[in-house]
């Protein structure tokens, strides 16, 4: 049975902003779902992380899209 290797990374920021930080977090979860495939798995540990990453995985629904006002 072959041992699998736990690495660890810690990123650390200074002076980010809120929409920088959010940014970052979907770039770090971008990158962990094309790497699932190769059995890498990433798992990311921040700041209201789950919330962001819910966010901005949200597709557009009929109820969410507001009418275009036509003047």
């Amino acid at each position: 049975m072959k041992k699998k290797n736990m690495r660890k990374i810690t990123l650390t920021t200074n002076d980010i902003n809120q929409r920088q930080w959010s940014t970052l977090i979907l770039e770090l979860n971008s990158m962990s779902k094309a790497w699932k495939r190769f059995g890498v798995a990433i798992k990311i540990n921040a700041a209201h992380s789950g919330r962001i990453i819910k966010w901005g995985n949200k597709r557009n629904d009929e109820r969410d899209i507001r009418p275009e006002k036509h003047t």
